[in-house]
């Protein structure tokens, strides 16, 4: 056979990924979607619910499903490559979604398959956006299943495998760079399995301060551990219809507004503050960026509200403290309807959705490290209009940033428009009006919940056309993982052997 005819010959799927790895890894995933499912039962058991049933018969199907795959997979050779990661990470966070809705039919609380599927991707990505418009009416056992899928989705549920069960060997370096995407990786530690210890034991430890504190505020047990969950993974959804607004409490406000932004804090810092390493909190230039801005956006804020709504001095800064943070986190909460305050905020609103928060955290958007270095990188090329030989490097934290990262990051925020851009056409060719569809896409895209006009804080999307759900799911998807990681299969160069 010729050279040239070789070239073209077509190569087996098998030879490119491991097939047989990634159905057993995908089935140990299901089971441990399972154990979600059974915890959702026993709350549902614990109020005396029928909807048990319905977390029984999911149960069971992702145990049958999970157990089918792990046998497929039982002679797998022991390694996953950086494509068998992708596809492992695209695919288990397709497959929780697909399994993860069942509980909403089978108990008929979401009898829509659109609605539901869009309910669970919106709970494991943490966008927070809901089509419910009686959030009230849910069961305690499927409210808790809202609040568990946008906490272990907060972190990744991969991420959280490997923390909880060290079974992926030399895998897991590969599983955890496929999922936690992004400018640069702080190892903390140098085995990737310890590392996601300390950082799920930090993000539990936030959570249960969380509770507590909120118990202190006057929600019962049920509110205090599902608010938990959702500020936490800077997820967003309520027990609640009004929200947050529902207790009328400043103290809850304060509280909440505090930890949705303590939970997009880089988790890295947190262990280097268990290190006593202080300094390195403090000096980092990404957390005083994302803390600039927060305040920057919440005092302009405050005095639009105090000299143009007529509120008063406190109530206008817990106000905008809590709309700020909820959306700079990507968390989604709400007391007030921020589409009633004057239309220039809006603006200040859709840069907190672009921006998102941390690198290493549990925030979504774009990520403050990517609009400093973008933002340096600006500053630098006018620089060298002045300057043209000189050497003007990117630094961050006092180190100079590779060309290949900013690069990247370069290429990350212009695929990010693009994205935004199709996602925006789409919707408007489907009827969806121009700030909604805008607002909406951006929403998704950032993972942040809540849009403007008719889909803003104080409305469901449940309006929005069936096609419409579906775009903006996969919006969601990509968002939360960081656009590549499943962008790169659709790519035909992803699928040939180089």
């Amino acid at each position: 056979m010729s050279q040239s005819s070789s070239i073209h010959t077509r190569i087996p799927i098998e030879h490119i990924i491991n097939v047989k790895m990634i159905a057993r890894i995908l089935g140990i995933l299901l089971w441990v979607e399972g154990v979600m499912l059974a915890a959702s039962m026993c709350v549902s058991l614990y109020y005396h619910e029928a909807s048990y049933k319905a977390f029984l018969y999911t149960f069971g199907i992702n145990v049958a499903v999970g157990g089918l795959l792990m046998l497929y997979g039982r002679n797998a050779h022991n390694r996953v490559t950086r494509r068998d990661g992708y596809c492992i990470v695209s695919a288990s966070w397709l497959l929780f979604t697909l399994f993860g809705m069942l509980p909403f039919l089978f108990s008929g609380e979401i009898p829509s398959v659109t609605n539901a599927f869009f309910e669970t991707m919106s709970g494991f990505t943490t966008t927070g956006a809901t089509i419910l418009d009686d959030i009230e009416s849910l069961s305690y056992g499927m409210l808790f299943w809202r609040s568990l899928t946008q906490w272990i989705g907060g972190l990744g549920m991969v991420c959280f495998t490997i923390a909880v069960l060290p079974i992926f060997g030399g895998s897991n370096q590969q599983l955890f760079n496929a999922e936690a995407t992004g400018v640069t990786h702080d190892k903390i530690h140098p085995k990737i399995s310890v590392m996601t210890k300390w950082i799920w034991t930090i993000y539990a430890l936030l959570t249960i301060v969380l509770m507590v504190l909120l118990l202190i505020g006057g929600m019962n047990w049920f509110d205090a551990i599902c608010h938990a969950f959702c500020t936490t993974a800077t997820g967003g959804y309520s027990t609640k219809q009004a929200s947050i607004a529902h207790w009328h409490s400043p103290f809850i406000e304060y509280v909440i507004s505090i930890f949705m932004i303590l939970s997009c804090v880089n988790f890295s810092l947190y262990f280097l503050c268990m290190k006593g390493k202080f300094k390195r909190f403090f000096r980092d230039s990404e957390l005083r960026w994302f803390i600039g801005s927060i305040l920057v956006l919440t005092i302009v804020i405050t005095i639009s509200l105090v000299f143009q709504k007529g509120y008063g001095l406190e109530t206008a800064f817990r106000t905008a403290l809590f709309q700020v943070s909820s959306i700079h986190t990507s968390c989604g909460f709400a007391t007030e309807d921020y589409t009633l305050w004057p239309p220039f905020t809006w603006m200040l609103i859709i840069f907190a959705m672009l921006a998102g928060g941390c690198t290493g955290s549990t925030g979504g958007g774009i990520k403050n490290l990517r609009i400093m270095i973008m933002f340096h990188n600006i500053v630098n090329e006018f620089k060298r209009l002045i300057h043209p030989s000189a050497v003007l490097p990117v630094r961050i934290n006092k180190h100079v940033q590779p060309q290949a990262t900013v690069n990247a990051v370069m290429t990350f925020i212009t695929v990010y428009l693009l994205c935004a851009f199709i996602g925006f056409t789409s919707l408007m060719a489907l009827g969806v009006n121009f700030m909604e569809a805008f607002s909406t896409v951006i929403s998704s895209l950032g993972n942040i919940g809540p849009g403007l006009g008719a889909f803003g804080p104080a409305y469901s999307w449940n309006a929005l056309p069936e096609a419409a759900k579906w775009i903006l799911s996969f919006l969601m998807l990509i968002g939360r993982l960081e656009l590549f990681s499943v962008l790169v299969l659709f790519t035909p160069a992803f699928w040939k052997e180089w």
